[in-house]
């Protein structure tokens, strides 16, 4: 099972999915994304994905992250995913995932590229 977590910070949304995003978990994961990419009232509000929990990634996790990264873009709002374990950036190499979303080491990296007041919020809550 993924656990899963977001919150937002000025105009970026960071979700916190946990756990192996494998066949039988990606739709949870689907699921969860569903309410932030399908939120009308979003805009171009971006979407930062902390994978720092994350362990693996099948390839139905991968579609999952393809689909939602199509929604962004049809929205001109940008999908970021940050802090990948040691497999798991091996994962999005071989399947040469990171010309399909922007990958930072870290989420402070990420929210420092996509927003500055967003950046701001993140420092103030730790």
């Amino acid at each position: 099972m993924v656990e899963f977590s977001s919150r937002k910070l000025d105009d970026v949304v960071l979700a916190v999915p946990v756990g192996q995003i494998d066949h039988p978990n990606a739709q949870q994961l689907q699921q969860a994304l569903t309410p932030i990419l399908d939120d009308p009232s979003a805009g171009k509000t971006a979407l930062v994905l902390d994978f720092a929990g994350v362990t693996y990634v099948s390839s139905m996790g991968l579609r999952v992250l393809m689909v939602a990264a199509k929604q962004m873009r049809s929205r001109s709002a940008r999908m970021a995913v940050a802090a990948l374990q040691p497999v798991v950036a091996e994962i999005f190499d071989i399947a040469r995932f990171r010309h399909v979303v922007e990958v930072f080491p870290s989420v402070r990296d990420a929210l420092q590229a996509l927003s500055a007041p967003a950046l701001e919020a993140y420092d103030a809550s730790r």
